[in-house]
């Protein structure tokens, strides 16, 4: 019988004359559970209790401004959330709508239809007034707009318009157990962080092989929300990775041509000038060596690439900025991409099943933008992407070769840069002021 994984939670809370003694701070209490197995069953009688310890956070806080009650729009909204088995009319109805004129409108009317994907768990956001009728209402559709249906004399009218996306910072850290996807679940860090945070450090650690148990992560990211409830996530701003007890910290900077860097604390950029992989979270097949034998030719012969097994259509990525060279097909390559970087540096993507958009003769492409597609074309028994660098058009292994840095922070702007992140500095120090503990807690 498995016993169920204790979580962590950080949850700060104040009565109403606490918060006016501590205002302007709050106070962020860390419920830290041990972190072996506890099951979720009945206790025997008598069962003695240890007691959670408990950590007490002070962190300063700007007071909020006070609202102008005045200028404040009076129209009282009530939240209902879409439910099972729900239609628009028995969901509207739980919301206090009594409006026949209302329900001709919502169900005959194509301006409305949006308002019939009704996902459980969705808001629906009502304004009516004392005798039950339908003042306005709001719903983000399936594809990201805001509907709005509005009484208008003595009808509605319906439109769609972006919604007003506010951005909060959230806080996870975890401690890896078996996979880098199995902590980050643990603690309820979305997919598209994770994928985030290993590419942020891939040019420090090997995610393939250099992951150990007990290696550590915290990181400081972006959750949007609309209305308050969270719609997805933005960008990562901060994070720390413990591999093998060393420490990688990064934090986000825009540049004044508006390009987005990770950096060190001390400037120094956290960016290779070449990605380690331009294939994310897959299997090397077949390394660098210089003799192998080719499974097709038949016979021993150099391996001047390494070859990463992925299925086919998986997205290939430069591994730096260059140019492309070459776009086609060559030989036993199949389908190949030849982009050219600084230097007498350059890189080969071969058997691709097909070519991306930027994969054009002459044409610049960045860090990480997609070039082609795992494949299977010229030599090759299996779906995947044979991966070459070169320098001074000789092969070298990507894997153990020393990859050159990008350009850190020029001296005259680092002074800003670090006042721009003493903010993210000290969310990173919650995750360390409670030793051993996995933290999930938003800001």
């Amino acid at each position: 019988m498995g016993a169920a994984k204790p979580r962590i939670l950080a949850q700060g809370e104040a009565t109403t004359a606490s918060r006016q003694a501590l205002s302007p701070v709050r106070v962020l209490t860390v419920l830290v559970l041990a972190l072996t197995g506890v099951a979720a069953f009945g206790l025997a009688p008598d069962t003695a209790l240890e007691t959670i310890p408990t950590r007490t956070i002070v962190r300063a806080l700007p007071v909020p401004a006070a609202l102008d009650v005045d200028a404040a729009d009076p129209t009282f909204w009530r939240e209902e959330r879409v439910q099972r088995g729900d239609t628009i009319g028995s969901l509207l109805a739980r919301a206090g709508v009594d409006d026949s004129v209302a329900m001709v409108y919502l169900r005959t009317n194509a301006d409305a239809r949006p308002l019939y994907q009704l996902r459980p768990g969705r808001p629906v956001r009502v304004a009516i007034d004392d005798d039950g009728n339908l003042l306005a209402l709001r719903f983000l559709t399936g594809t990201g707009e805001l509907l709005t249906i509005a009484r208008d004399g003595a009808g509605f009218a319906a439109a769609t318009s972006p919604p007003a996306v506010e951005a909060r910072l959230t806080l996870r850290a975890g401690e890896i157990r078996s996979s880098l996807f199995g902590a980050a679940d643990e603690v309820g860090l979305p997919d598209a962080i994770t994928m985030a945070l290993a590419d942020i450090f891939a040019g420090d650690i090997d995610f393939y092989h250099d992951l150990r148990a007990g290696d550590r992560f915290t990181v400081v990211y972006e959750t949007r929300y609309v209305d308050g409830d969270p719609v997805g996530t933005g960008r990562v701003l901060a994070a720390e990775f413990v591999n093998r007890d060393r420490t990688f910290r990064a934090f986000l900077r825009r540049g004044a041509d508006g390009g987005e860097a990770y950096y060190t604390e001390d400037g120094q950029t956290l960016r290779k000038a070449f990605l380690r992989s331009p294939v994310e979270f897959s299997r090397i097949s077949s390394g660098f060596t210089q003799a192998r034998f080719h499974p097709i030719l038949q016979t021993w012969r150099a391996h001047r690439g390494i070859d990463f097994a992925a299925p086919t259509g998986t997205p290939v990525r430069a591994a730096g900025d260059g140019i492309v060279t070459f776009a086609g097909s060559q030989g036993g390559y199949g389908n190949v991409v030849m982009v050219k970087h600084a230097g007498t540096y350059s890189t080969v993507y071969a058997h691709l099943s097909r070519f991306a958009g930027p994969a054009r003769v002459g044409t610049r492409v960045r860090q990480g933008e997609t070039v082609g597609y795992v494949g299977q074309t010229g030599w090759a028994t299996g779906p995947h992407l044979h991966y070459e660098f070169r320098i001074a058009d000789e092969a070298r292994d990507p894997l153990t070769i020393a990859l050159p840095n990008a350009v850190p922070i020029a001296p005259e702007e680092r002074a800003a840069f670090m006042a721009a992140i003493a903010p993210y500095v000290a969310e990173l120090a919650v995750a360390h002021a409670v030793p051993g503990a996995r933290v999930a807690a938003s800001d």
